[in-house]
């Protein structure tokens, strides 16, 4: 299910999977970033996610103003959810936010008790989260029936793989 409750970020829910794909939808501007990224939390925290995929390569370069503030107010409340799998989609040419990530991860290490992953774009990252189900094919179509082959830009695009009816 597509949800659009946070005009900032592109949100995709699968209540089965317990899955969450997010991706920054407002371009360059981060003026509202705060506010998206606490009413992300809440979101995560009301559905019981357990599985969240946060594609960054969308994400413009984080201040360190935006930097600070994860640190300070975001994270100590990340780490307290019931999250239990993360993947960060990230191209390795995306190195600020890679080494703002980094940071962060390093910060708080003793208190994560979810599984990282990183992986350069969203979709291998969704079948690693969702134990490679069979339901990704039917997310992926409805993801690209409101947004498109993804919002991502500027990384380099993995094949998808090629799902269907096999002649035999």
């Amino acid at each position: 299910m597509i949800i659009t409750s946070i005009p900032d970020l592109a949100l995709q829910y699968d209540e089965a999977l317990s899955l969450l794909r997010v991706e920054w939808a407002a371009g360059e501007d981060m003026r509202s970033f705060r506010v998206s990224a606490e009413q992300l939390l809440k979101l995560v925290n009301q559905h019981g996610i357990r599985h969240m995929l946060l594609e960054m390569n969308t994400f413009p370069d984080i201040s360190v103003y935006d930097q600070v503030w994860l640190g300070v107010s975001w994270m100590p409340v990340l780490v307290k959810l019931p999250l239990e799998r993360v993947v960060l989609a990230i191209h390795r040419r995306r190195v600020h936010n890679q080494l703002a990530i980094d940071s962060l991860i390093a910060l708080f290490r003793p208190f994560i008790k979810f599984d990282i992953q990183f992986f350069s774009t969203a979709t291998p990252g969704l079948h690693w989260l969702s134990d490679y189900s069979s339901r990704i094919p039917e997310l992926l179509s409805e993801w690209d029936a409101v947004h498109g082959r993804g919002l991502a830009h500027g990384g380099v695009s993995e094949p998808r793989p090629a799902y269907g009816h096999r002649p035999e």
